[in-house]
């Protein structure tokens, strides 16, 4: 039994939370089948862009993914999290200068978030900016110490350890 169908008699859950919970339980393939079954004039909104976008990035469909990101970052130029994930599926693209350039075209905001610096130091080590990379990776671990651990086997960052 589907996961729409469960909720469908009750009436209590609309589309955008049907997708959600498909990509809770991990279907990302049935939320982007609901995604795709609503109304057209329901396409371009935040809530609905925001969703295919988490479902883009679970299917790893990086170019949709990374397209969906751009477009929320235009819709809601405040919300950071749309910055680092457009860049993010940038640099999975392999277009690593795309994701630096569209990181730091976020908002000011950006710079007291920890993941922000971090995937700096991740672009600016695969470009070869190795001291930029330094000192962005330096500042995320002042904000969160934790990404040390993450630091140790990010391979975006073997050039710093190497080097």
């Amino acid at each position: 039994m589907r996961y729409a169908d469960l909720f469908a008699e009750y009436e209590i859950v609309n589309d955008l939370e049907v997708a959600e919970g498909y990509l809770e339980l991990e279907m990302a393939e049935d939320a982007l089948v609901q995604l795709r079954n609503m109304p057209t004039s329901e396409h371009g909104s935040e809530p609905y862009k925001k969703l295919l976008l988490a479902t883009q990035m679970m299917m790893m469909h990086w170019n949709p993914a990374a397209s969906t990101a751009r477009e929320l970052c235009q819709i809601n130029a405040r919300e950071k999290a749309y910055f680092i994930h457009a860049a993010f599926c940038l640099h999975e693209t392999g277009d690593t200068l795309a994701a630096l350039r569209q990181l730091l075209a976020g908002p000011k905001s950006l710079l007291s978030d920890a993941l922000y610096h971090y995937n700096l130091a991740c672009y600016h080590a695969v470009l070869g900016n190795l001291t930029d990379a330094k000192t962005c990776l330096n500042q995320s671990f002042k904000l969160d110490p934790e990404l040390r651990e993450t630091a140790v086997d990010d391979e975006d960052l073997v050039d710093l350890y190497l080097g």
